[in-house]
């Protein structure tokens, strides 16, 4: 396990990179799959990395907590190497309940996670609604729980999301990420 911090790849106001990739519930998604809500929470993820597990509770949380918002996970794993990734264990996750996102993608290219600049395992990407397209509005972590056992303290996710709904600025500054490495196929 490689521990690695998100970077800033997209700018605030950038547009969301566009993607077409299958969920775990047999339909394939875009971001005009999206397109009612106010916000849209992509997330970076996958099963196996202790950090990204640590977050399933609080990703579900999000989702069902916010109705105007979106809650994505993409998986970008190489699941050759790391069979506990495959689609079929993403599945798994949905359909015994451990994973309620709105979505739950596999991005099997890697080319999705290469667009947003992802490099660890949370990486969270908040998009606001504007004029008919997704545009940043914050990039950064979803808490201050920086170790899989950690409890946090501050909810910088929970914040940013209050703020774009509110049609406000996310005034957060950049706050990484921390998470395993995405495992990139060779």
């Amino acid at each position: 396990m490689v521990l690695l911090e998100s970077e800033e790849e997209l700018d605030v106001g950038d547009d969301a990179p566009d993607f077409s990739l299958p969920g775990t519930d047999g339909e394939t998604y875009t971001l005009d799959s999206f397109a009612d809500n106010d916000a849209l929470l992509v997330v970076f993820t996958c099963n196996h990395c202790p950090y990204a597990k640590a977050k399933f509770e609080l990703l579900n949380d999000l989702a069902a907590d916010y109705d105007d918002v979106a809650v994505v996970g993409i998986s970008p794993n190489d699941a050759d190497e790391y069979p506990d990734d495959s689609f079929e264990k993403m599945q798994e996750l949905v359909e015994n309940g451990t994973i309620q996102y709105d979505a739950y993608l596999y991005d099997e290219s890697q080319d999705v996670a290469r667009a947003y600049g992802a490099v660890c395992t949370p990486d969270p990407f908040l998009f606001r609604k504007e004029n008919d397209a997704f545009e940043l509005a914050w990039h950064g972590r979803l808490d201050d729980a920086h170790s899989p056992d950690d409890e946090p303290t501050q909810h910088d996710m929970r914040e940013a999301i209050d703020a774009v709904l509110a049609g406000e600025d996310v005034d957060k500054g950049f706050l990484p990420s921390r998470g395993c490495s995405i495992k990139w196929k060779n």
